[in-house]
């Protein structure tokens, strides 16, 4: 396997891939100093592949014997287990997909000569008939028909490799067919719905087969998977500013486990993409060494270093997002917003969800494959009940947070709405979406995103139970472009309800004349612009994120302010968010502008306008003609707010082609919000999506 690239590897390692054979041949060291177990651990054995695949490699580079010898110290024990897994599934889910990859490259990259050749063999023939088998058997349920999900990817493309390896045609077709159905259903915007942590664990996977697939078939699939072309979008928007850690929606162990130096090489080869090579090379220099020793997923990025030197193209410049990639952006299949003042550590970043489980792509395909073959294919269990929520992070610091991850996934550990002290239904389990009727969806709407400014609108009422008659729940969402924070909450039941508003702080949150988020260097200044009951509680979260070691637990307590409307059928909450630093904080500046119909709020320099329930923006005494064009109207608007006067904009009037003031062409849609800055206003259409 890679026999061509291997030569021209070769030629270059004390040259063009000098830094990247470095990481190998280190690598390789430390194998040396360690000791494989002789019996199979109670936890995972997945970096047996990796350590096969990194010794084997260094061996068929340079013909060092000591590296073939350490080799078959690794693989000895590796074929000595009697069942590759222990604790969840053995020989039939990850431990066996891992094993068989790095396993299966390591056989051909020693040779016929190893000394453990036959032994070899004979062990992956073994270990690839008993995942081949349980695939067939399993089809339609777990992993062997979840295509949008990570034990899918790990587990095929484990059975390619081996199938290449002994020339076992009937498990290569089985991987092609599964990955043709793939790369056909995720989404083409490139998001994940298992978040970061399983996006840099699982994507790799399917980077190594359409890899594997160029090399051993000759067939070019890169171009026909537009999720791969873009996902490294979305990893780039989900990182916080400074790129070291990132925004951990969905099952994230911690905030330092989403770098893939690997992975960002082959995307950067693959596709041309300067922003992944430079990030690449940012991680390899500054952040790899925290990321290896902090991170909590395993085998982690240390056993990485063979695909790292496999991957690289050096023809390809690197290209700084910070004077390249835009500081808003939207992935509609995610409902996944983000805006963020800049890409420097000290920035302010918000990141905005609503979707349905799995994303809207997964949603319908699974429900539709489930009603057709009577499968079961969505396997969202990463994707957290947490439509409607946002995560904040300012100067470094996390400020209003997200849980981590979780088994028994609810709502009300997110920064979300409970009515009656409840979350979404059927929550409170590991997969809340596994079941679930086809109509309880959320998503988002009227999604501006431009230029480090966003808005969105997440419509979630459907996902909170039935009896609750919940018949409005809408959450809209405006970042302006100095980063805070207009949150407006419409809430409407068919009885009394109570409404509580939920922050999550990783610190304790400061109340008194005003409540304060603090953070290391940042802070942020909570404004509750409705009469609210305030107390403070503490959230508690634990997770067992690996059930092939059972005994692990990942613990989080999060400090969570809960401020609650009692027993009302209707409200509407308006709560300002407003950073500053900690060190040297300003005063809150967040203030109502009283008008007939519709929310204003205004600060030092920015002013947010948006509609009440009908669509309406009011601001008495000055009425614009109910006739009149939107954009008249924003006119006078924005004249009339200077002179304490007012406007009316009704939802339903249009604006007229080459007469709206905001970017864009924004023809034949309402107006959903006005935000004004010192040097511009945005206007944001209803549905407009950018």
């Amino acid at each position: 396997m890679y026999d061509a690239r291997i030569d021209e590897l070769r030629a270059g390692l004390d040259g063009r891939y000098a830094a990247q054979w470095r990481r190998l041949r280190e690598q390789c060291d430390w194998y040396r100093t360690q000791t494989p177990p002789t019996e199979h651990p109670s936890a995972s054995i997945t970096y047996f592949g990796p350590a096969a695949a990194n010794l084997a490699l260094a061996f068929r580079l340079t013909g060092n014997e000591g590296y073939r010898a350490e080799a078959a110290r690794w693989i000895s024990a590796a074929i000595g287990f009697p069942h590759w897994g222990k604790a969840h599934l053995p020989d039939h889910d990850l431990d066996a997909g891992w094993l068989l990859h790095g396993l299966s490259l390591a056989s051909t990259w020693l040779g016929d000569d190893f000394e453990l050749a036959t032994e070899l063999r004979a062990k992956l023939e073994l270990q690839g008939t008993r995942l081949y088998e349980f695939a067939v058997e399993s089809e339609g349920s777990w992993w062997s028909s979840s295509y949008w999900q990570n034990h899918n990817w790990i587990c095929y493309t484990g059975l390619a490799a081996a199938g290449y390896a002994l020339g076992r045609s009937e498990w290569t077709d089985r991987a092609r067919s599964n990955f043709a159905t793939v790369i056909e259903l995720l989404p083409s915007d490139g998001s994940d719905m298992e978040g970061v942590v399983y996006w840099r664990y699982g994507v790799p996977w399917l980077a190594t087969y359409l890899d594997l697939l160029q090399d051993q078939e000759g067939l070019d699939w890169w171009n026909r998977c537009p999720f791969l072309a873009n996902t490294f979008s979305y990893r780039l928007q989900q990182c916080a500013p400074g790129f070291e850690e990132n925004i951990d929606h969905g099952d994230c162990h911690d905030r330092r486990s989403g770098h893939s130096v690997a992975l960002y090489r082959k995307l950067a080869a693959a596709y041309r993409i300067g922003e992944a090579q430079w990030l690449a090379e940012t991680v390899s220099e500054r952040f790899f060494w925290r990321e290896a020793y902090a991170s909590g997923v395993k085998p982690g990025v240390m056993p990485e270093a063979y695909l790292e030197l496999l991957w690289y193209d050096d023809s390809l410049p690197p290209v700084d997002p910070a004077e390249s990639a835009p500081l808003s952006a939207y992935f509609p299949d995610l409902g996944l917003v983000t805006a963020r003042t800049g890409w420097d550590d000290e920035a302010t970043m918000v990141s905005f969800k609503a979707s349905p489980g799995g994303g809207h792509q997964a949603w319908e395909t699974s429900h539709k494959l489930d009603r057709e073959r009577g499968w079961d294919t969505l396997s969202a269990g990463h994707h957290h009940p947490d439509a409607g929520s946002f995560v904040l992070t300012s100067r470094g610091a996390f400020l209003a947070v997200d849980e981590g991850y979780s088994n028994r996934k609810r709502a009300g550990d997110h920064n979300l709405i409970l009515v009656d002290g409840h979350g979404f239904a059927d929550e409170d389990r590991y997969h809340v979406y596994k079941g679930i009727p086809y109509e309880r969806q959320a998503d988002l709407v009227d999604v501006l995103a431009a230029d480090g400014m966003a808005h969105a609108t997440a419509r979630i009422a459907a996902m909170y139970p039935p009896e609750l008659g919940i018949t409005r729940l809408d959450r809209t969402l405006v970042f302006t472009p100095a980063g805070r924070i207009v949150l407006l909450d419409h809430c409407a039941a068919d009885t009394p309800r109570d409404w509580t508003l939920l922050l999550h702080a990783d610190w304790p949150i400061e109340y008194g004349e005003e409540i304060a988020l603090r953070s290391g260097s940042a802070q942020a200044w909570v404004r509750l612009h409705t009469p609210l009951d305030v107390e403070p509680t503490i959230t508690e979260v634990e997770a067992n994120p690996t059930s092939s070691t059972p005994s692990l637990r990942l613990t989080r307590t999060m400090h969570t302010l809960r401020a609650t409307a009692r027993q009302t059928t209707t409200v509407t909450l308006l709560t300002t968010i407003e950073p500053t630093s900690a060190l040297h904080p300003t005063r809150p500046t967040a203030r109502l502008i009283p008008i007939t119909q519709g929310h204003a709020v205004t600060f030092t320099d920015e002013t947010v306008l948006l509609p009440d329930t009908q669509g309406r923006l009011n601001a008495h005494p000055l009425t614009a003609p109910a006739a009149a064009s939107t954009a008249s109207a924003l006119r006078a608007a924005d004249e009339g707010l200077a002179d304490r006067q007012a406007i009316t904009i009704d939802a339903d009037q249009v604006s007229q082609a080459g007469d709206h003031p905001s970017p864009g062409d924004c023809d034949g849609l309402a107006i959903r919000a006005i935000i004004q800055t010192p040097d511009r206003r945005i206007t944001v259409p209803a549905e407009h999506t950018r």
